[in-house]
């Protein structure tokens, strides 16, 4: 078998396994470079994990730059070095190399509550990139969900919270702040460090969440959820609250904060 068979061989093994990899790939060399046009490798989390683009530090400069797009799930990327001033080589030659992400992770959104403004949020957030999960005992109110939505009923919704990704946007809006307490109380008590974390309701509600949250012994500085959720203008939330206005305020804000975080990962 030819390195090229060998290449698709083990990059049809790791999209077979559906974890996320770089394809990186030189698609242009001048001068004195330690690899030809045409030359490729992996790259998982945990570095390279076949093939070359020509090893030395031309091979970790593109390995950092391939698991940050794996980090902030950029789908492609190009760049055009000069061994010489981008590497730090003595080579005098210049690639131009392709990243290209395989396999790359919805934005996952996690639910708690499918209540009416879950309702309009969820059918507004099917138009986007994304992997809607919501959970709730009310097995009618799920029913209600569209299609697309992964659902689960569960009498006792904090329990799931353990099995949610870790990259998850995380949203309380059951009944109250009764029903949302255990799920922040499982979340907090277990440590978890959601990249968004919020909690529909009023500044008086957050105030009772975190007095309770407090008393059930969660440390004060663990404390750190968006309650109210949603865009502001100033003090006042953009918008009425009918569920279709405040889904598209909490929508506008889970994007900002989304790509706030892969500008700070990138």
């Amino acid at each position: 078998m030819n390195p090229q068979q060998r290449f698709h061989e083990r990059l049809g093994e790791r999209l077979h396994r559906g974890e996320p990899i770089v394809v990186v790939t030189i698609v242009d060399a001048h001068g004195s470079t330690p690899a030809d046009t045409g030359s490729r490798m992996i790259v998982t989390e945990q570095g390279i994990d076949f093939g070359t683009v020509g090893g030395g530090r031309i091979e970790a400069k593109a390995i950092d730059a391939a698991i940050q797009m794996l980090r902030s799930k950029a789908i492609t990327k190009h760049v055009d070095w000069s061994l010489k001033a981008d590497v730090g080589m003595t080579c005098g030659g210049r690639v131009k190399l392709y990243f290209e992400l395989w396999n790359a992770t919805p934005w996952s959104i996690v639910i708690f509550g499918a209540g009416h403004v879950t309702q309009s949020l969820t059918r507004l957030l099917s138009t986007l990139n994304c992997q809607l999960t919501c959970i709730d005992p009310r097995e009618d109110w799920i029913k209600k969900l569209p299609d697309c939505v992964k659902k689960i009923v569960d009498e006792h919704p904090a329990r799931c919270v353990d099995s949610l990704p870790d990259d998850s946007f995380v949203l309380c809006m059951t009944k109250g702040h009764q029903s949302d307490l255990p799920v922040l109380q499982r979340i907090f008590a277990t440590c978890r460090r959601f990249p968004y974390l919020g909690v529909i309701g009023s500044n008086a509600k957050a105030a009772v969440l975190r007095k309770e949250l407090g008393e059930a012994g969660i440390a004060r500085e663990q404390l750190s959820f968006h309650c109210p959720i949603g865009l502001f203008d100033g003090d006042s939330p953009i918008g009425n609250h009918d569920p279709n206005e405040i889904a598209v305020s909490i929508t506008a804000q889970l994007i900002r904060e989304r790509d706030r975080l892969r500008l700070t990962k990138s």
